[in-house]
């Protein structure tokens, strides 16, 4: 019996541990989220904290957006490679993409944590930045032909601390070739608070319990995870599954788009997945290509999608899944020049597409595909700000809502924003974007009826425009999904194409191409149409009881209840009269049934 209550106190101090830990990580990403200075990091949260092991491995990333924390364990891994002498006291700046970052533009700050004299831990703050110091004023640079066209400034775990002291060589580097200098060094300083957030926090938890107690707490925690993804796989029939896709066409680089294959290998007997990517083209020369990093953290996000929400997503569990990459490889590992600069986007949104949707082939489990597009609802916009003093500024609009992929037990989710960070980003305030930035928004609304239809719905469409104030304002942008739309899976119907256009003064719409750089005089408007999710089985399946609600929200239209959901009604929506017809339906669905039967 004391053997066993032992076990159990065990186990009982290991989740108040593990609960902890994700605390801190939360009360870092609160403290960044309250005191950056950037829209982009305060508003539309586009940041990750995260704990990494000593020996560089994920730990804890609580929130934390797949795209920028399912790959961060290389950069505190390539911390201790690079400064085998670390001591208390240091932090670090990385965004090499060729070594462990996710592109240049997210600026990484790493802390190493030691507990007892010890390096135990590192703390990492990744947040995106609106300006690096590219050739153009944006953080997306899509037709850049390698690193140097692109211009940012690359800092390869580059200390920027040393005795909790400021290297200052660095900082006015950054303040020297950034546009907006205050802005980055605000969001600068708000990320190395977060990390010494962390710092406090486990010295703290390590007073508490001591360091003995955090060192089996480390070794336990991963093996548990481990285990539980084991068992998820397990669960799993064996199977391989096969899927491509492929990114829009782009000018003049790519003309025929980007073909994307993947191979899924599921092993229930090992307890392991194998996934292969080197069935790909080679670098492309623009800036579409994937880093190492994104490529695991979209392989990684695709395959949470299919299993049990509660296995934890850290290292441990990544033990379980062997991915194959090839070196120079468009998702694989880049080849030094190749421009990186669109690495947290499109093609690593298509790959967690194909990755999620890969397992819908296995009944009950998958996703459909989510939206894509970075487009007129993500733009960076820059220019100067009439308000105050005609100072320039620079930054990145995160509105668009861009829907969610269907799955076999539930809709699409409206506010998805993107595959790679999965509804995890918040979206700006319409307000503040309008107070820090010289803009004005003309509408936003969602459309219904835009949804890929199923038994499960994908999320809707954005339709959304705004346009300077006062001085031209100029918005760059690289939109994916124009061309080929995110998919429906087991009889789900596609989701809709996005779009661009510049409405001139006079109303005139110039529908734009999917990479752009346009300058927007006072009274003309930018106006973006995002994709929709995928649906998720046969929309003659949906439970009429649903339709009537989709169509009573506004998420459908009553004309796509009858002709694609086959469903019938008696009644209006006006006089909220709108019930089910329950003969009308039937019939809907069995002549549906007859003549699908016919024509297969």
């Amino acid at each position: 019996m004391m053997a066993e209550d032992s076990k159990r106190n065990d186990a009982i101090l290991m989740a108040v541990l593990a609960n902890r830990m994700d605390g801190i990580v939360r009360e870092m990403t609160n403290t960044l989220l309250r005191t950056a200075r950037s829209s982009v990091i305060n508003s539309a949260r586009d940041f990750s904290c995260a704990m990494c092991t000593a020996e560089g491995e994920l730990f804890a990333c609580a929130e934390g957006l797949p795209v920028h924390i399912f790959g961060v364990q290389k950069q505190a891994a390539e911390m201790v490679r690079v400064h085998p002498d670390l001591k208390e006291g240091d932090a670090f700046l990385d965004n090499d993409p060729y070594v462990g970052n996710s592109h240049p533009a997210d600026h990484c700050t790493l802390v190493p944590i030691f507990l007892d004299g010890e390096h135990m831990f590192t703390a990492t703050v990744k947040a995106h930045q609106a300006d690096i110091g590219n050739s153009l004023p944006t953080s997306y640079y899509s037709s850049a032909v390698d690193v140097y066209q692109e211009g940012a400034l690359i800092f390869p775990v580059v200390q920027v601390q040393r005795d909790y002291k400021m290297i200052d060589d660095i900082v006015r580097m950054c303040r020297r070739r950034i546009r907006v200098p205050g802005q980055w060094y605000g969001d600068f300083l708000a990320a190395v608070g977060s990390a010494r957030i962390a710092e406090r926090r486990l010295k703290e938890l390590c007073e508490k319990y001591g360091k003995d107690t955090l060192k089996a707490f480390k070794s336990y925690w991963l093996e548990y995870s481990e285990a539980r993804m084991e068992k998820a796989i397990n669960a799993l029939p064996q199977v391989k599954l096969q899927n491509s896709g492929r990114h829009d066409p782009f000018e003049p680089f790519l003309p025929d788009g980007v073909p994307l294959n993947v191979e899924i290998d599921v092993k229930p007997g090992e307890g392991r997945i194998e996934v292969d990517l080197r069935n790909n083209i080679p670098n492309v020369d623009c800036g579409l290509n994937l880093t190492e990093a994104t490529t695991m953290a979209s392989v990684f996000a695709g395959i949470f999608n299919a299993m049990p929400g509660d296995v934890p997503k850290n290292s441990g569990a990544f033990r379980r899944v062997d991915v194959k990459l090839a070196d120079g490889c468009v998702v694989g590992r880049p080849k030094f020049p190749h421009s990186c600069s669109v690495a947290t986007t499109n093609i690593a949104d298509r790959l967690v597409n194909m990755v999620g949707s890969a397992f819908s082939q296995i009944d009950g489990f998958g996703v459909a595909e989510g939206a894509t597009g970075v487009g007129v609802g993500y733009a960076v916009l820059s220019g100067r700000d009439h308000r105050y003093d005609d100072a320039p500024f620079v930054n990145q609009l995160v509105v668009a809502a861009n829907g969610g992929p269907a799955s076999d037990s539930a809709d699409g989710w409206v506010t998805y924003g993107l595959p790679v960070v999965s509804g995890l980003m918040y979206r700006d305030s319409i307000e503040i974007d309008e107070l820090k930035m010289p803009i004005i928004y003309k509408h936003m609304r969602l459309r219904g009826g835009t949804g890929g239809a199923g038994r499960r719905r994908g999320g809707m469409s954005c339709d959304l425009a705004y346009g300077p104030t006062n001085y031209p304002v100029t918005a760059i942008y690289q939109l994916d999904s124009q061309y080929y739309a995110p998919k429906g899976v087991r009889g789900g119907q596609d989701g809709l194409t996005a779009g661009g256009w510049h409405v001139l003064a006079d109303g005139t719409e110039v529908a734009l191409p999917n990479s752009i750089q346009v300058e927007l005089k006072r009274g003309e408007y930018l106006r973006g149409f995002d994709s929709s999710g995928g649906g998720y089985g046969n929309p003659r399946e949906r439970d009429p009881a649903l339709v009537l609600d989709d169509v009573l929200e506004g998420w459908e239209t009553i004309d796509r209840a009858r002709d694609v959901y086959g469903v019938a009604f008696t009644g209006r929506v006006e006089d909220e009269t709108l019930a089910v017809d329950a003969e009308g339906t039937a019939a809907l669905r069995r002549n549906a049934a007859v003549s699908q039967f016919q024509a297969g």
